[in-house]
């Protein structure tokens, strides 16, 4: 038999790896900004071009490369980082593993120009799918600009599982964020589609996370810091009144690397006990400072995941500071009340004068004289009634027969609702045909905004919209700014009068009819949120279901009331006439329905 085990080229064992590190361009963007951070720079820029599948490219004003660490820098494993084993468990850098630029070059046309500050004319190297094509002097700015195209040209397989480019941009936003949060002092300039998108001053964080963001943030975070012999911690946390259903703004960095831990995300999620709704999530953008012998950050590739010699004493310590940090905001209530300052008594001087209290009476008043007993009978009631006829038309007045509504018929199928009544603010009781019904308010309005949403953007035309007294400017960060101006057209067929202001800002000039002047922003924030969290075959047809799921969710919540009569009727009538009413748009049920004989085996 043939031996079967061969050794793999070393193009094949690039490919492999990049498999492993660059899995998108979002990724080739991470490990390009992680470098140009660590070689010192204080101004960087990035450059996308169609998601980052045409164009990736970084320019930065560090330190710079010499003639041989250029060439060498897209060689497998090598890096400036470390130098023995023992220096993985002391890491202060970003990269270390020097497989990135090597993975990146397997799979695109890199070029790479650099120069160190003192040298009269900086390199210029040009590798093609790991085939080194040129190496020459050329004319640059001290610092490096490296350049990735047309990534995963050379592997037809991988390119076919890239997303739309409206996904692929999102996941490259949030590697920006995460790398522009970790590094305030650094100055970040993103260019998308020759469109800048951001341009970053240095700063603080409160300051780096507005310009990301949006300048509302100033009021939704408190600051947190704790420091103690193990760990320090700093940042900001979100107010529970700005918390999201879905998990937004939620940043954990360790040495300034970002890591995803879902043990201390329980720690800060479980320290809002009591303060936040069901299935809320607040924003968070906290600084873990430790010793780097006491972390493992060497667990995979993408070096996102981090193991910590004492865990469960971070998992309490930054509980506590949490905690500390909602209590210092006046977030939670403080246990010493103060005193109510009409009880308070001062302290009684020597030169005081004490004297007895005196009661004031009228030493000839007799209250059996008949002008006494005719003021006593009608004291507190109408001079021109007497007490007997007021109580009498209280008594015919105070408890009015309750009239049932009038029979209605929802449709042509004949339903018919004898009676309905409202039980407690989510839930209706209604007598349909010879049935009973408990019917859930709010599953009701999502059926039926959801089906009105649904037919309005099928068909391109407006849904009821009302217009502001007062249009609202409202900004946001640049992912959800690029979302909106993506659903412009699907806003205005849901009700919206919005237009772009530019610099992420928008206006609104009118809002879906029935909707809260000051519930505006609010509701717009929970459609794009809705909207990121979409499948990509649902983000592909963006004008249908899931953003008419998304509408209907916000409105149903704004309008889960206690309803009056004509408002129950005016429910139950619309409910009836969509396709399926017994189905939300989740498929729950939206009301039970109880026939006499399932009533009658109760009893």
């Amino acid at each position: 038999m043939p031996d079967v085990i061969k050794l793999l080229s070393d193009h094949v064992i690039n490919q492999i790896a990049a498999g492993e590190v660059i899995q998108r361009p979002a990724s080739a963007v991470k490990e390009l900004l992680e470098n140009a951070v660590d070689a010192g720079s204080t101004k960087i820029k990035l450059i996308i071009k169609d998601a980052g599948k045409t164009l990736i490219r970084v320019i930065d004003n560090g330190c710079g490369m010499s003639d041989t660490d250029a060439r060498l820098c897209f060689e497998k494993h090598a890096t400036s980082k470390i130098t023995s084993a023992d220096d993985i468990f002391l890491i202060n850098t970003k990269g270390f593993r020097g497989e990135a630029l090597a993975s990146i070059a397997a799979i695109a046309t890199v070029e790479l120009k650099t120069k160190m500050q003192g040298n009269e004319a900086g390199t210029l190297i040009e590798i093609e799918y790991s085939k080194f094509q040129k190496q020459e002097p050329c004319q640059c700015e001290v610092g490096t600009s490296i350049s990735v195209k047309n990534l995963f040209f050379n592997v037809p397989a991988r390119k076919t599982f890239l997303k739309s480019d409206q996904v692929e941009f999102r996941h490259i936003m949030e590697e920006f964020h995460r790398i522009a949060l970790a590094h305030p002092e650094v100055e970040f300039t993103m260019f998308n589609n020759d469109e800048q998108v951001f341009h970053i001053v240095a700063g603080g964080l409160k300051q780096r996370i507005m310009a990301l963001f949006g300048n509302n943030y100033d009021h939704k975070i408190a600051s947190i810091h704790e420091d103690t012999s193990l760990v320090s911690i700093s940042g900001f946390i979100g107010k529970p009144e700005y918390a999201k259903k879905s998990r937004g703004e939620q940043y954990f960095f360790v040495n300034h690397r970002y890591i995803k831990n879902n043990y201390l995300q329980h720690a800060l999620q479980s320290s809002y006990t009591e303060l936040l709704a069901k299935d809320s999530h607040p924003s968070y953008f906290v600084f873990f400072e430790i010793n780097p012998g006491k972390i493992d950050v060497n667990i995979h590739p993408t070096k996102t995941e981090i193991k910590f010699e004492d865990e469960s004493m971070i998992y309490a310590i930054l509980k506590s500071a949490v905690k500390r940090a909602l209590g210092q905001h006046n977030v939670i209530p403080p246990m010493d009340f103060t005193q109510e300052m009409a009880f308070e008594i001062g302290p009684v001087k020597k030169t005081d004068i004490l004297r007895q209290p005196q009661v004031k009476i009228n030493p000839d008043y007799n209250p059996f004289t008949e002008e006494a007993k005719t003021n006593l009978k009608n004291a507190g009631f109408p001079q021109t009634q007497t007490r007997e006829a007021y109580m009498g038309e209280r008594q015919t007045f105070a408890k009015p027969e309750r009239l049932m509504p009038d029979p209605i018929i929802p449709n042509e199928t004949g339903i018919l609702i004898k009676w309905h009544e409202q039980w407690g603010k989510e839930y209706l009781i209604v007598a349909k045909d010879e049935n009973l019904l408990l019917l859930n308010q709010r599953l009701a309005w999502e059926k039926i905004f959801f089906e009105e949403a649904l037919a309005a953007l099928q068909k391109k035309e407006s849904l009821p919209s009302q217009k502001e007294l007062f249009p609202q400017t409202i900004q946001v960060s640049a992912d959800d700014a690029a979302i909106i101006t993506t659903l412009l057209t699907e806003l205005k067929c849901l009700g919206f009068d919005i237009s772009d202001f530019g610099k992420q800002t928008f206006i609104i000039y009118g809002i879906p009819s029935g909707v809260d002047s000051g519930a505006s922003q609010s509701l717009l924030e929970g459609i794009v949120e809705n909207y990121k969290n979409s499948t990509e075959s649902e983000i592909k047809n963006p004008g249908n279901a899931r953003l008419a799921k998304g509408y209907a969710r916000k409105m149903a919540a704004k309008n889960c009331k206690i309803l009056s009569q004509e408002e129950q009727a005016a429910l139950i009538e619309r409910l009836f006439k969509t396709d399926s009413p017994e189905f939300a748009p989740e498929g729950k049920k939206v009301f039970i329905e109880l026939p006499p004989d399932t009533v009658q085996s109760w009893f």
